[in-house]
């Protein structure tokens, strides 16, 4: 059901059912007053038949009281009856005889006389020389409220469908809105991901536009990644394999076994190479599409680093380089850090891979923790300003490196030290030499 006949259904119940209850307490209401009304009238025609009886002479037979032009009343429905203190009527009208003699009787009494339903009231005289009923039959008030409800109640029957057309007519208006959004977003393009206007919207309505526009921006953000990634894929893979399949053929066609071997090797060497760039790639693409940490825990250091000497000690022990790790004094804290220990140890292998892979031979890499920052240094040129400022661009790779490499990796680093609210920073040791990696709190 839509949200339009959803609140023309809600309303429109609603609408009768509290009207109803408008005229229910309205009739209430009425009767009450109607009561207060006629008991007034009752109790002050007793206390004047009463007066006028002390003027009069007590003896005599009963008298009938006087009848007037009724007009629109129908007298038979009140009576008035006078007994005197032996219980003989001293006065009585058209209606009175049926009234019961009730020398207890004080104030109103509810009677049914002959199956009608009268309110009757009797007032003792100071001296009880005389009792004076006078009563109503009770149809009488009735026809009186419902009269009086039924003249409120016809206008409100006219009014009622004007008030429920209304009540349709503003609904759908107030829901206009929403239907101008709906065919504004029904006749966009595949591609169109540009932030509807929230400015002139319905306040109800701006939360949603909020939550829309964020939504169209991480849409767009994904799949600008996406194009990135398939760009990136598409130019960087085009060299690798077109070398893969020189080398290719160049074994297929080898004859010498010398020759053969050593196509082998290179062939081998490029596939180890395509590996690590599509491995690279596929990180950096998840990585990218990552907003939050997948989990996170105090992260235990000593372990993170055994295993990621353990990943990189092959290619130290083939270039001849020492791996080494200083820690802080048994009563300081080796850089704290909450996040996730998978992603961390991508990061530090990345790090000490680098280093290891461009330090000169036969010297040392270093990893340093202490309170406030992790740092990797190792002993080889340092950088010019101009490298550092390139340095973390993807695929970007120094000229003349002998080492093999996709230019992905502190790339990756640097997303992961995002994730975690770290920074990643370049630079020299303070001796001038060497290249250092210093991870830190951003600010």
């Amino acid at each position: 059901m839509s949200l339009q006949r959803r609140l023309l259904v809600v309303l429109l119940l609603c609408a009768p059912l509290a009207w109803a209850v408008a005229l229910l307490v309205s009739a209430n209401r009425t009767r009450h007053e109607v009561n207060e009304f006629f008991d007034t009238n009752i109790i002050r025609l007793a206390r004047q038949v009463q007066a006028t009886l002390r003027k009069a002479d007590a003896a005599g037979a009963p008298s009938s009281a006087q009848e007037g032009p009724s007009g629109e009343a129908d007298l038979r429905d009140a009576a008035i009856a006078v007994w005197n203190a032996r219980g003989e009527l001293q006065m009585v009208d058209r209606e009175g005889a049926r009234l019961p003699y009730r020398p207890d009787a004080a104030g109103f009494v509810e009677l049914t006389l002959d199956g009608d339903a009268w309110h009757v009231y009797y007032l003792q005289s100071p001296r009880g020389d005389w009792l004076v009923a006078a009563g109503q039959r009770g149809y009488e008030r009735d026809e009186v409220v419902w009269n009086l409800v039924f003249s409120h109640l016809l206008p409100w029957l006219l009014v009622l469908p004007v008030l429920l057309g209304a009540m349709a007519w503003g609904v759908r208006r107030a829901l206009a809105p929403v239907r101008g959004l709906t065919a504004e977003l029904r006749s966009r393009n595949a591609d169109d991901l540009q932030p509807v206007p929230v400015d002139h919207a319905p306040r109800e309505l701006q939360p949603l536009l909020a939550a829309m526009n964020g939504l169209f921006a991480r849409v767009e953000a994904t799949l600008a990644r996406e194009r990135r990634f398939t760009a990136d894929a598409a130019h960087e893979l085009r060299t690798p394999l077109a070398v893969l399949r020189a080398q290719w053929d160049v074994l297929r066609r080898a004859a010498d076994p010398a020759e053969r071997e050593q196509a082998q090797a290179r062939l081998g060497a490029g596939l180890d190479r395509m590996d690590r760039l599509v491995t690279q790639m596929l990180a950096l693409s998840r990585l990218e599409a990552t907003e939050r940490l997948p989990r996170s825990a105090p992260v235990a250091w000593v372990p993170v680093v055994e295993q990621v000497m353990g990943d990189v000690l092959a290619l130290a022990e083939r270039r001849d380089i020492e791996l080494a790790c200083h820690w802080p004094p048994a009563d300081a804290p080796a850089f704290p850090l909450q996040g996730d220990v998978d992603l961390l140890a991508v990061l530090l292998r990345n790090l000490l891979d680098n280093a290891v892979r461009y330090a000169p031979r036969g010297s040392t890499v270093a990893l340093y923790f202490d309170a406030g920052e992790l740092r990797v240094e190792n002993d080889g040129p340092p950088l010019p300003a101009q490298v550092l400022q390139h340095l973390g661009e993807r695929f970007h790779r120094l000229d003349g490196q002998a080492e093999s490499g996709s230019g992905l990796g502190v790339s990756i680093a640097r997303r992961i030290a995002a994730l975690h609210g770290l920074a990643l920073a370049h630079g020299t040791r303070a001796d001038g030499r060497g290249v250092v990696a210093r991870l830190f709190r951003a600010p």
